[in-house]
C-alpha cells in the first residue's frame, strides 16, 4: 500500500521536523525522497514545479493530489486533515500564531538562514534579550490559553493538537541537539520545556526521532556553517 504523503525535505530535524511530528502523531506513514531528488525539485524552473516554491519543505498529499510548500501552510493543512486544529476560530487563529512564532524563532536562531554567522558578542546579546523574550511569549501563551495540569501549565488539551506539537518540536529538538540551550529554556519557560519533553517522548514521535537519529546521526540540527557557529558560541 502506497503512502498518502510524500515529504520533500532534507534529512535534518529543522523545518521539516515539524511536519514529521504531526504525521507521526496522526499515525501516518510517509515517504521522503533522497536529498538529490529534493534538490532537483528545489532548483527546477518555477513553471516546472508542481507548486511554485523557493525551498523545501514541500508536501504532496497523493490522495487529494494537493501540493503545498511553506511549513506553516503544510502544518495547517495536516492539522485540519487529521483533527488537530481547533474548530473555534479564535483558538484556530491562536494555533496559527504559535506556528508563526516557531517559524520566527527558527529564522532568528539561524540568522535568517545563515546570512550571518554567530559570534560570541552577538550570541550573548541575543541570549540575554530576545531569546528569553521568546521563551516568555511561549510560556505566557500557555498560561493564558492553556490548562494547568500536574507538572506545569501547558498550551493545549490532554491530547496534543497542532499548537502543542509545534511548540514541542521547536524546543525539544533544539534542547536535544544543542544541550546548552536547555538551561536557558528551563530558566525562562519551565512549563514549555515540560510540555515539549512530554510530547517528544510519546510513542510514535519518539519512534520517529529514534529512527531518524539512527539513519542520519543524532548530532545535526540545521546543518551548515550557521550550526557550526552556533555550537561554537554555545560551547556545544
Amino acid at each position: 500500500m502506497s503512502n498518502r504523503y510524500t515529504l520533500n525535505y532534507w534529512p535534518i530535524p529543522f523545518r521539516g521536523q515539524f511536519i514529521r511530528y504531526v504525521l507521526a502523531h496522526a499515525g501516518q506513514d510517509w515517504a521522503e525522497p533522497g536529498p538529490e531528488a529534493v534538490d532537483a525539485l528545489r532548483v527546477a524552473p518555477v513553471g516546472d514545479q508542481p507548486l511554485p516554491m523557493m525551498a523545501p519543505p514541500m508536501l504532496h498529499d497523493a490522495e487529494a493530489d494537493v501540493w503545498l510548500s511553506q511549513m506553516p501552510a503544510i502544518l495547517s493543512y495536516l492539522a485540519r486533515q487529521h483533527g488537530l486544529m481547533p474548530e473555534d476560530s479564535r483558538r484556530a487563529a491562536l494555533t496559527d500564531k504559535v506556528v508563526a512564532d516557531c517559524n520566527d524563532v527558527l529564522d532568528e536562531m539561524t540568522q535568517s538562514g545563515g546570512k550571518r554567522m554567530w559570534d560570541q558578542e552577538s550570541w550573548d546579546a541575543y541570549a540575554e534579550d530576545r531569546l528569553p523574550r521568546w521563551l516568555a511569549i511561549f510560556e505566557e501563551t500557555g498560561r493564558a490559553h492553556g490548562l494547568t495540569r500536574e507538572g506545569g501549565t501547558i498550551l493545549g488539551t490532554e491530547q496534543p493538537v497542532l499548537a502543542d506539537l509545534a511548540t514541542a518540536c521547536l524546543w525539544a529538538t533544539m534542547t536535544e541537539k544543542l544541550p546548552p540551550l536547555a538551561r536557558i529554556v528551563e530558566d525562562h519557560a519551565p512549563a514549555v520545556l515540560y510540555l515539549s519533553r512530554r510530547i517528544a517522548a510519546r510513542g510514535p514521535i519518539a519512534a520517529m526521532r529514534a529512527e531518524q537519529d539512527a539513519k542520519n546521526g543524532a548530532e545535526v540540527w540545521c546543518g551548515g556553517q550557521i550550526e557550526a557557529s552556533l555550537r561554537e558560541v554555545l560551547g556545544a
